[in-house]
């Protein structure tokens, strides 16, 4: 991951690093200087190199590249990954020439710098491609989509039960996007793809695990308020219809927030339990998962603990290698902020399902019967 960029002697120097301890400083794109991967990880590190004034590095005049100069730079860093805290010292020939900190903050707004792409001719494939990113960026395609998405729902169960499930996707993909937006994302909105769901898109790149959960779970949050606000309307009404449409978009949500990828859930506690350092770390993370098995499996729930417990193999299995990632890591407490979050979010879900069943419908029963096949 990017922890830093700025400016000496007129060009870019970035530096970017890895929780796998490795260390890359460029200057003008070009590498100047690096520390291997090892178990120290953070703490005081020191990058020098020296410029000679007759390199190109250094300049393009041919008067400059005749001098002899040579001209050192060093930068002295102290990082901390769990909070996020980086110092840095810029020195040019043994002067002081810079100095500042970082923290999660800069990391979450900072636009990562974006590689050179290769020129090539357009072949047949080419302007297919081009040709679809000029129809997927048009807005009649969403309108396309959602026509799409209505006619197939309709034709699968009824027109009735396809406004209610394309009204739960679209409450879902908007919480995506205001998370997106909440960090200055430019978003390109959502789609609905028939029998697939919806899809928020935006061009950016997140840097933390933190934009990762927030991004995530705003989907699930946004629908477990819709499901709340329609028990609401079936406990003011007595109108069955704002219970099932209750029902359904936790239904929905619940499956979502399955710790599979690439589902919601699936980044979520891959988030979490890959911020985690040590061994204990991932054993509270498992602990957790097998609780939760548990907890499905005396409220009926085979189902959904099932592929809980599928879910969760999946996400140890990739702990190894969590230190290759880009993104910067949730300390402690985001860790436990974010697995109260996802904790009750799933219980919410849960107890809607569990209460709609109990109204005697045949219908309303219909999740909970999903759930417990």
């Amino acid at each position: 991951m990017e922890l830093l960029n700025i400016d000496c002697l007129g060009k870019k120097l970035r530096l970017e690093a890895s929780l796998a301890g490795w260390q890359q400083l460029f200057w003008d794109n070009q590498l100047v200087s690096q520390h291997v991967a090892s178990e120290n990880n953070e703490g005081k590190f020191s990058h020098h190199f020296e410029l000679s004034a007759a390199s190109p590095l250094l300049a393009e005049d041919e008067n400059k590249q005749e001098e002899a100069k040579t001209i050192s730079i060093e930068l002295n860093i102290d990082v901390k990954w769990q909070p996020f805290d980086l110092k840095y010292q810029l020195m040019v020939d043994g002067q002081h020439q810079l100095e500042g900190k970082r923290n999660t903050k800069d990391i979450e707004q900072q636009q990562p710098v974006t590689p050179v792409k290769e020129v090539r001719k357009p072949g047949l494939m080419g302007l297919a491609s081009l040709g679809f990113k000029l129809l997927k960026s048009a807005k009649v395609i969403k309108v396309v989509l959602a026509g799409a998405s209505l006619a197939a729902y309709s034709w699968l169960f009824s027109f009735q039960f396809a406004l209610a499930l394309i009204a739960c996707l679209v409450v879902h993909e908007y919480g995506h996007v205001r998370a997106m937006k909440y960090f200055g994302m430019k978003t390109k909105g959502f789609y609905l793809i028939p029998f697939m769901g919806g899809m928020a898109l935006t061009d950016e790149k997140i840097n933390t695990r933190w934009q990762d959960v927030m991004i995530s779970i705003m989907g699930p949050t946004f629908g477990l308020f819709m499901s709340l606000a329609c028990l609401m309307g079936y406990w003011l009404t007595d109108n069955v219809f704002f219970a099932a449409l209750a029902s359904l978009s936790a239904l929905l949500n619940l499956f979502n927030m399955l710790p599979i990828l690439p589902l919601d859930g699936g980044h979520i506690i891959k988030s979490i339990s890959f911020s985690m350092n040590s061994s204990v770390g991932l054993s509270i993370c498992i602990a957790g998962a097998v609780l939760g098995v548990v907890i499905c499996y005396m409220f009926g729930f085979t189902l959904f603990g099932f592929l809980l417990a599928i879910g969760s193999i999946e996400i140890v299995l990739e702990w190894r290698a969590r230190h290759q990632s880009h993104l910067l890591p949730l300390d402690k407490y985001w860790q436990l902020f974010s697995a109260v979050w996802y904790a009750l979010t799933v219980a919410g879900f849960m107890g809607i399902i569990w209460l709609t069943a109990d109204s005697g419908d045949q219908l309303l029963s219909l999740p909970l019967k999903i759930l417990q096949s």
